[in-house]
């Protein structure tokens, strides 16, 4: 007996479980709002990936509307620099530790004023990349996308670190463009054509 887990928005009230027998003999349209257990928010059908393939759905697009504030991004670089240092002070006082390296603590602070920045460059470039989000976004339910709200492509993702050097040199000004935008992007995300946007809310 097929399994009935998808509960179907039917005349603007949630109706069902149903199996994937059911939703077909009850004609499901792409943007029809549908929800499987355990997720937080009803989802378009075409976004499934099994309904696209049973009912020959195109893949479409919901375009953003909830783009994250400069608050939530500033607390989101804060963890994400929080941790690097963290992980980074770990290993150079295990090294210090082990190799009895004490008097290379001044020559290590020094290195790291290149090395912490990097590492940040190369972390945020693997992550966004590949989840679209680091670990400070994931705690606070944010993600860099595209444009269209889809997982932005590698060149995006790095114009949009490597151009947070501008973003800061200019005294901020790029972050502060945020305040100026309807879409809150700061300049990098206006350059690389991305966004930030927050979870749909409930």
């Amino acid at each position: 007996m097929e399994t009935k887990i998808y509960t179907l928005v039917i005349k603007g009230k949630p109706e069902g479980p149903f199996s994937l027998e059911e939703l077909k003999a009850l004609d499901v349209k792409p943007d029809a709002f549908i929800r499987k257990p355990g997720m937080d928010d009803y989802k378009e059908a075409h976004e499934f990936e099994e309904l696209r393939s049973l009912f020959g759905f195109k893949q479409q697009f919901t375009a953003p509307q909830y783009f994250a504030g400069f608050d939530l991004r500033l607390l989101a670089a804060a963890i994400d620099w929080f941790l690097v240092l963290f992980v980074v002070a770990v290993a150079e006082f295990t090294y210090i530790l082990v190799f009895d390296k004490e008097d290379a603590v001044q020559l290590i602070i020094l290195a790291n004023l290149i090395v912490l920045p990097l590492l940040k460059f190369v972390y945020q470039i693997i992550a966004e990349t590949k989840t679209q989000f680091t670990i400070g976004k994931r705690l606070l339910n944010i993600k860099v996308t595209n444009l269209d709200g889809l997982k932005p492509s590698f060149n995006q993702v790095f114009i949009r670190n490597f151009s947070k050097i501008i973003s800061t040199l200019t005294l901020f000004m790029g972050y502060l463009y945020s305040f100026l935008n309807k879409k809150q992007q700061c300049l990098h995300d206006v350059w690389a054509g991305t966004l930030v946007i927050k979870e749909r809310l409930i």
